[in-house]
Order: C-alpha cells, then structure tokens, then sequence
C-alpha cells in the first residue's frame, strides 16, 4: 500500500476556505452583540434610565461612598439663634473679608479702618459706595477703602478730598493697585464737590444733612443722590442704602438685592421684614455689647447692617457653606 501524500497548504482549499469564513462570521456576530449590549448599558447607566434606577435602587458597580468636603453644608435645618451669633462674632471675619486684607491688617496698626470692622461717617459711606459701584472685584475695593482713608492719604473729607485733586486722589488709588483708577479719581473729587455745595452745607460737613432735610422720602433721598454723585448708580445706591440704615432709621429695614440672596443662602428669611423680625426675636440672647449706639433701636439697626455685611460679603468670597458649618 503506497504511503499517503502529506497534506499541503493547497490541500481543498474552497472547504478550509469556508468554513473559516462561516466561523469568522459568527465570531464578528457575536462580537458585534456584545458591544452593543455593552454600550446600550453605558448608556442607559449615564442617563438614569435603567429599571434599578428608576426604581431607586442605590448599588453600584463601586461600593465606595461619594465624596463630600468637610465643609458641605449642614443636612439639618440652620439654627438661626446660632447663625446670627457667629456673624456677629470677631470669629466670622475671615470668612467675610478677603484673604487680601487679613493678610494685610498683620502688619498694619490695630487702629487701621476698614470697611469690615469701622464706623463711618454719612459721607464716608457715600464714598464707599461710589468706589465699590465701581467694577472691580471685591477685594479691590476694599483695599481701595482702606488705602484712601488711611494714613498718609486720609482722604475722609470733602476738603481733603478737593485739597488732593484728581492728582492725590489717583496716587492713592495707584497705591491700592486698583483698576479704573483715573475715573475714579476724577468721580470722587466730583463726588466731594457735590457734597461741600449740594448734598451738604460745606466741605467740611459729613453729614449729608441737606439730602435728608430736602427730600421727604427715602425714594427722593436716592434721586437726589443719583442726580448729584457721578458713577452713583443703583448698585452703589443700594451699597448706600445697606449701610446708612443704621444711622438713617428711614431706610430701616432695607435689604438690596444682591445681599438677600446671600440671606437666603445662609438660611435666614429673604425679606427685609422677616430678617428683622428674627433679630428681633432672639434680640435678648445676642451678645451686642462691642456696639456703640445711642439706644437700642439704633443698636438692632447697627446689628442688621453687620449681618447683611457679613452675609454678602461671605458670598462674594465663596464660603457660605463654611459659614453655616461654623455655626451649627
């Protein structure tokens, strides 16, 4: 019997041939469900619309918890008593204030002003408002406020202000390395113009006296103002506003826009009348005693007006959650 032949590549190739496509076809199939079914689940976990988690289901492919910052914001309901304590405690300042100026108070006197910690006169907080109308950042204009009205500049009166000129006024702003400095200069001395012959019954007045004895209303008192203070507009009316209650019992209570949203995220209510109310509520458990005013409804006025400054100001830098976490 004759050995047999050894079977070479070109052995029946048309069988071989077949059947490796018949088996190459069906693998592609197979593969070919698979990414589908693979992908139709991605998609269906990415957009929620899964039965599991229509129904609720919490498992997951990860059995590791989501993360949360330590300084999220408190799942329980606020409590207002110790929300309003600790905003008007030294304790919430650095929360409230730009880093830029508790960095910057290290190395100044513990006399310096600023508009976080100070009192101020009826025009000290119309030049206030005009700077922080202005657009820049807040930082900025704080730094602004404190490098004016403190030494060498001093620039706390209308005659101060009109002794130094556009010239003095740009310097200081210069070195407060704020932005739109030159407009700002020229508005401020404007702005002590106005007051020495319009607002006011001379340059050395700080009162405003005149805007309250002209106008019969608080809506007269802003027009007379926004006439007369160039670049003072509604926002820094309102900035105005916020402030001056405290000394102007007409404006109480006030609340801008801008501040009652940062109310509300603390949690507190968002109308002037309900804030009000609350601080009146608690009144008896807050510690006031650093407030210097003539009698106590000069005081609740004063206590209002440090809330809404340290409400808005927590916004502004980002750290309302930290707020209402220091004061659960």
């Amino acid at each position: 019997m004759p050995p047999k032949k050894a079977q070479t590549n070109g052995s029946h190739p048309e069988k071989v041939s077949k059947a490796e496509e018949r088996t190459q076809a069906q693998n592609n199939s197979k593969a070919n469900d698979t990414a589908t079914n693979t992908n139709k689940e991605a998609k269906s976990r990415n957009h929620g619309t899964t039965k599991k988690r229509k129904a609720g289901d919490s498992t997951s492919s990860s059995n590791k918890a989501p993360r949360r910052s330590a300084r999220s914001t408190p799942s329980q309901p606020i409590n207002q008593l110790k929300l309003l304590q600790y905003l008007l405690s030294p304790a919430s300042l650095d929360l409230c204030r730009p880093k830029d100026e508790t960095e910057d108070l290290k190395n100044k006197d513990a006399n310096t002003r600023t508009y976080s910690t100070s009192s101020f006169t009826s025009f000290e907080e119309l030049v206030y408002a005009t700077i922080l109308s202005r657009p820049i950042g807040h930082m900025l204009g704080l730094r602004s406020i404190r490098t004016i009205f403190n030494p060498p500049y001093e620039l706390t009166t209308p005659k101060k202000i009109r002794e130094a000129g556009n010239d003095g006024c740009r310097a200081a702003l210069e070195k407060a390395r704020t932005q739109h400095r030159q407009k700002t200069a020229e508005e401020l001395v404007i702005l002590a113009d106005a007051v020495a012959e319009t607002l006011g019954t001379g340059e050395d007045d700080l009162s405003l006296g005149r805007v309250r004895e002209e106008c019969g209303s608080v809506e007269e008192q802003r027009g007379m103002l926004r006439k007369n203070v160039k670049g003072l507009g509604k926002t820094g009316l309102d900035i105005f506003g916020r402030r001056i209650q405290a000394g102007w019992a007409e404006w109480f209570p006030f609340v801008d826009g801008r501040t009652m949203e940062a109310v509300e995220k603390l949690g507190l209510p968002c109308s002037a009348e309900g804030l009000r109310e609350v601080v009146e509520k608690h009144w008896a458990e807050l510690e006031v005693g650093d407030f210097e005013a003539r009698d106590d409804e000069e005081k609740k006025r004063e206590v209002f007006v440090r809330i809404l400054e340290r409400a808005v100001g927590a916004d502004l830098e980002g750290k309302i959650d930290d707020v209402k976490a220091e004061a659960v």
